[in-house]
């Protein structure tokens, strides 16, 4: 049976390799796409019984289109004897990253206070490095404007789909049966991931309002996680088309999504995404006023949907559990919107600490030490949560302050080269990397980087002459 399946892999990448060899600029399309079916396939696919190195390598499609667009627009280049675009400050710092990465996967744990093993350090590359590939590939892309009006159409349709599908699910769809289904023991299994939220589904699966009340179900589609469906819909509602009656019912239908992901981050992230639109854009005020009332949504939102939402009830080995660890951690006020609930509470503390453990061990503990690659591979995490302590715990605070500028640099030269919208995304997402790992979500790795690098290509004339202009 794995032979089959992996002939068929097989097959599917040599027809999409070959139309990205073709057409790197497909690799976006497919990137947006498929990655938000990937986790739902994946879970799909072990319930089906591809287990192991099968199943691995077949998550693996995404890596390896990445390398074939890369290699065939380096390949160009050598032909034309010319980067597909002009160097400058930002590209330099994305390889200085990229470069630094390389250095500190190379360093042996035992001189930096790591414990991550080769596995780990493996992982921990490839989640660093992504974006920069990501980027440099949308970077030697010349986009017309029929391909970004297509890529903006089929970000705001795919957004939608996922959303629609996520509505219907928190619905029609039993709490149960996703106990019972393969996701848990392909998050388990499989990815290495020990979940400890109901039925052992990951935490954030649900919203946990305290004691042995039903907790609150929470819009997981096809990307299995509320905040990576949000990160989506965020994106989406910040480079959808311009106002036509089928953009707009789409774009209801997305933020209906991700009003039942519960993310109040991302909220606030479309908040700060407007607000970044409002001030590149120069004067406007329906921008300002819709960040204003994105707010107003959020803050009611969290004492409406309590009384809305489906719910659900915990399994008596579930309460057990609860019970077992109620006394562990100081008391915690089950409020949406308090300073001191369990989830707003966790992100402070683990921030908090990242900065600490940043400061006083400044030259970093080395890759695989560090948020969901620490969690996959039993290594003891020495912080969690935001990408910029993470990499600061991994690479050392000259690691940290080079993501820094290096993502500075990319929103001043989105908003140099007019790209306003994609730069509002970008700096929603950045926003969001303050108190989550934004990265590891494999939708935003490949395809906001992928599409920040396409943005870049208005920055000089000669760039402007190549290709025309990107959408506002």
């Amino acid at each position: 049976m794995a032979a089959l399946e992996l002939v068929l892999y097989a097959l599917f990448l040599l027809v999409t390799g070959l139309v990205v060899w073709r057409r790197p600029a497909a690799a976006l399309f497919l990137f947006v796409v498929g990655l938000a079916l990937h986790n739902a396939v994946m879970a799909a696919l072990y319930g089906a019984g591809v287990r192991g190195s099968t199943l691995t390598a077949i998550t693996a499609w995404k890596e390896v289109l990445l390398v074939v667009a890369l290699v065939r627009v380096a390949a160009d280049a050598l032909r034309a004897r010319r980067f597909p675009f002009e160097w400058s400050v930002v590209d330099w710092l994305a390889l200085a990253f990229a470069g630094l990465c390389v250095v500190y996967a190379l360093i042996p744990q035992s001189a930096l206070g790591g414990d991550a093993g080769r596995r780990a350090v493996a992982l921990g590359l490839r989640h660093d490095v992504v974006p920069v590939g990501a980027y440099f590939l949308g970077r030697a892309l010349a986009l017309t404007r029929e391909q970004w009006r297509a890529l903006a159409w089929t970000l705001l349709a795919t957004a939608a789909a996922v959303a629609a599908w996520g509505l219907i699910d928190v619905y029609a769809i039993p709490i149960s049966w996703w106990r019972s289904s393969a996701v848990v023991p392909y998050f388990r299994s499989h990815l290495g991931y020990h979940y400890n939220g109901t039925g052992h589904l990951p935490e954030n699966f649900i919203y946990n309002v305290g004691g042995d009340k039903p907790f609150l179900r929470r819009l997981v589609s096809t990307y299995l996680s509320p905040l990576a469906s949000g990160y989506l819909f965020v994106v989406a509602l910040l480079v959808a088309s311009r106002w036509r009656r089928v953009a707009i019912a789409l774009s209801v239908v997305v933020f209906a999504g991700l009003l039942w992901t519960f993310s109040r981050s991302s909220l606030v992230a479309l908040a700060v995404g407007l607000v970044v639109l409002a001030c590149v854009r120069r004067g406007r005020l329906a921008l300002l006023g819709g960040a204003a009332l994105v707010i107003a949504v959020a803050v009611g939102w969290a004492h409406l949907f309590p009384h809305i939402a489906p719910t659900g009830r915990f399994t008596q080995a579930d309460l057990r559990f609860q019970h077992s660890q109620a006394h562990k951690g100081p008391k915690t006020a089950f409020c949406a919107v308090c300073s001191n609930e369990p989830s707003l509470h966790e992100h402070w503390l683990a921030l908090k600490q990242g900065v600490r453990t940043v400061a006083h061990h400044p030259q970093g503990y080395g890759l695989g030490n560090v948020g969901q690659v620490a969690s996959r591979t039993a290594t003891p995490p020495k912080a969690g949560e935001s990408n910029y302590t993470e990499l600061g715990v991994e690479l050392g605070l000259l690691g940290s302050l080079l993501w820094i500028a290096w993502g500075l640099a990319v929103f001043v030269a989105l908003v140099r080269a007019r790209s306003f919208r994609i730069a509002a995304a970008f700096a929603a997402v950045l926003a969001l990397a303050v108190q989550t790992d934004v990265i590891g979500d494999p939708w935003v790795a490949y395809c906001v980087w992928g599409l920040a690098g396409a943005g870049l290509l208005r920055t000089r004339l000669q760039e402007r002459l190549a290709a025309e202009p990107v959408p506002a």
